[in-house]
């Protein structure tokens, strides 16, 4: 499965039961935390999802809403006996925020954290199954996006077909890589008898705190989910230029020209009490968008 739940969708500060940015992907088997605003770990209790399954953290700025829970996380993750090594991807002044933090705590964790500072656009995470990607947005500070993409193999197996054949297991991976078998006779057969077109490759691109920047189109087009923030409605479009924010009509233009199949938006303002207003803006420029509702996961 690869999908993303949506932990906290709120802007600066917790505001009508809404937490802070935090989200939580997964993609098979790997649970990898996008952001952790206060109250990050009590959401995680909430919604059920195990601290000991997180092994990596990417963190896309150094505003409070969207990392003042993460001292908190880690700690807990070592007061609870977590062996397991972790990889914390953020701004290279996260790592002397904890230094700190940790030293004046005499906190000594049970666990080794690697920190790996974000200081170029480049692929930052290249597993078997999945690679992150992180790519420049514009705000206030320093701040980053990603994109997590998950990798197949360009065939499927049919397995029945191939011990029909009688092909060994051995060459299974090599089917899926689109090869022929060749037997010991030296008979071929072929790669299209055994196998069957695999799906496409899917791509859930985060665009964390940002302005409207028309440069990271080319960078995020094409996503099978698209991360949005929308901090204000459309007529507070000055304030959002101001504070480098976006609005819900700016959001869904970029969903647009980038060709997503869908937005997902969030990072709303403590000034709104309701919603509903965001999606029925965005929705007038691209059609199919969601909010990003707290406890709701979403398949990318």
């Amino acid at each position: 499965m690869f999908a993303v739940t949506i932990l906290g969708n709120n802007s600066a500060t917790p505001a009508y039961g809404r937490f802070p940015t935090a989200q939580i992907v997964n993609l098979n088997n790997n649970q990898i935390l996008i952001d952790c605003g206060e109250g990050t770990q009590m959401q995680f209790a909430k919604y059920n999802f195990r601290k000991s399954k997180t092994n990596f953290i990417l963190i896309s700025h150094l505003h409070g809403d969207h990392y003042y829970g993460l001292v908190g996380l880690l700690t807990s993750m070592g007061l609870l006996g977590r062996e397991t090594d972790i990889h914390l991807y953020a701004p290279a002044g996260l790592e002397k925020i904890l230094q700190v933090q940790f030293e004046v705590s005499n906190t000594e964790m049970p666990y080794k954290i690697h920190f790996h500072p974000l200081t170029k656009e480049e692929i930052i995470v290249d597993e078997n199954k999945f690679s992150i990607e992180c790519f420049k947005v514009k705000h206030t500070i320093e701040c980053w996006g990603f994109i997590i993409k998950e990798k197949k193999a360009p065939r499927k197996l049919d397995k029945e077909k191939a011990v029909e054949y009688n092909i060994p297991a051995a060459y299974y991976n090599s089917l899926k890589e689109g090869n022929d078998y060749v037997t010991k006779d030296g008979v071929v057969i072929k790669n299209e008898l055994v196998t069957i077109p695999n799906t496409p490759e899917k791509k859930y691109v985060y665009c964390a705190d940002t302005i409207y920047y028309e440069d990271m189109i080319d960078k995020i087009k094409n996503a099978s989910l698209l991360y949005h923030e929308t901090t204000y409605l459309k007529d507070l479009e000055n304030k959002a230029t101001q504070y480098c924010h976006s609005t819900t009509i700016q959001a869904a233009t970029i969903a647009k020209k980038s060709n997503a199949q869908k937005l997902l938006i969030g990072h709303f303002s403590s000034r709104y009490a309701e919603l509903n207003q965001f999606l029925v803006e965005a929705k007038e420029v691209f059609d199919n968008t969601e909010l990003a509702i707290e406890g709701v996961t979403y398949i990318v």
